[in-house]
């Protein structure tokens, strides 16, 4: 949690989304392959998972 002008700061949100900026990255940097297929990409951000969970 950082403080900002004595204020306590903590987004949700924005951890997910670093979390799945850094999990790309990871995959991204050991592909066999010079870019990552959609499919690879939906797989690591957990787009299935998600799409089933509000039944989409």
């Amino acid at each position: 949690m950082a403080l900002l002008g004595g204020t306590a700061v903590h987004d949700h949100v924005a951890l997910a989304e670093i979390e799945l900026c850094g999990d790309l990255i990871i995959a991204a940097s050991s592909a066999r392959e010079d870019r990552l297929s959609l499919e690879s990409i939906d797989e690591v951000l957990r787009v299935a998972k998600e799409r089933d969970r509000f039944g989409g």
